[in-house]
C-alpha cells in the first residue's frame, strides 16, 4: 500500500455570543446524528478572506448573524481521509463573534442541531479540546 499524501486545508469559524441578564451565552452545533458538539466552521472558500468566511459558515450553521469583534486564536490538526488515502492538516481560524439577529431553527442542513448555552456549559459540552481551549480563551476575552 503506498504512503498516504498529504494535503492542507484552512477553515474559519466563531464564537457567537450574546449576553442575556448577566450571563454570556454561545451558538454551538450538533453533527455526527447530534452526538458531536463543536463550534462553526468551515472551509475559506476562493476569493473569500477569514473574517467572511467565519461570518458565513457561522451564518450556515447556526442560522445567527453577527460581527466580529475581535480574532480568538488558531487551531491545527491532523486527520486521515480514508477514501482519498489523504493525511490532511487543517488549521482553522476563529474568531468572536457578536449576535446581531436570526434563529437557531434556521440552522444548515449539515448540521443535526443549533443550540445556544451559557459559555461554562457550551466548555463542557463540545467534544474536542482545542474547541474547548479557544472557548475558554473566548471566555477570558469577554470577562476582560
Amino acid at each position: 500500500m503506498k504512503p498516504a499524501r498529504i494535503k492542507r486545508e484552512v477553515s474559519s469559524g466563531g464564537v457567537i455570543f450574546r449576553r442575556r441578564d448577566d450571563k454570556v451565552e454561545v451558538g454551538l452545533i450538533a453533527v455526527k446524528d447530534g452526538k458531536v458538539w463543536c463550534l462553526p466552521k468551515g472551509l475559506i472558500e476562493r476569493g473569500e478572506d477569514e473574517e467572511d468566511a467565519a461570518l458565513r459558515e457561522v451564518q450556515e450553521e447556526t442560522g445567527l448573524r453577527g460581527r466580529i469583534v475581535d480574532k480568538i486564536g488558531d487551531v491545527s490538526y491532523w486527520y486521515y481521509i480514508k477514501e482519498e488515502n489523504v493525511k490532511c492538516r487543517k488549521t482553522v481560524h476563529f474568531f468572536l463573534i457578536e449576535y446581531m439577529g436570526g434563529d437557531t431553527k434556521e440552522h444548515s442542513w449539515e448540521v443535526d442541531r443549533a443550540q445556544w448555552f451559557e459559555i461554562d456549559e457550551a466548555i463542557s459540552v463540545l467534544s474536542y479540546k482545542g474547541e474547548r481551549d479557544i472557548l475558554r480563551k473566548a471566555k477570558e476575552m469577554l470577562n476582560g
